[in-house]
């Protein structure tokens, strides 16, 4: 089964701070959770099937934060790993 992917408006913004090659590998990840939206490391302490991909870019570690909602994948935001996931509940309003 295909995933339709939905980014969040806030998603779409901070995908515009990043860096072209981080960019072009969250690109290939989507593609790759489109058909298997469980392969990522699943985010518990939430009531939510969030998942989070791990990228690097600028020699920073990231999080990209994905929700399952069958049939869809919302993307929800870009977070920073030093940060943890801090911001997590804001982002999830």
């Amino acid at each position: 089964m295909n995933y339709a992917l939905k980014p969040t408006k806030f998603f779409i913004l901070q995908l515009d701070k990043i860096s072209k090659e981080a960019a072009n590998l969250i690109e290939e990840k989507l593609k790759l959770i489109k058909n298997n939206p469980y392969r990522y490391k699943r985010i518990k302490g939430h009531n939510l099937f969030l998942f989070r991909i791990r990228f690097k870019d600028q020699n920073k570690e990231k999080r990209l934060i994905y929700l399952v909602d069958k049939p869809y994948i919302k993307l929800i935001c870009i977070l920073d790993r030093k940060k943890e996931y801090k911001d997590l509940k804001k982002y999830l309003k």
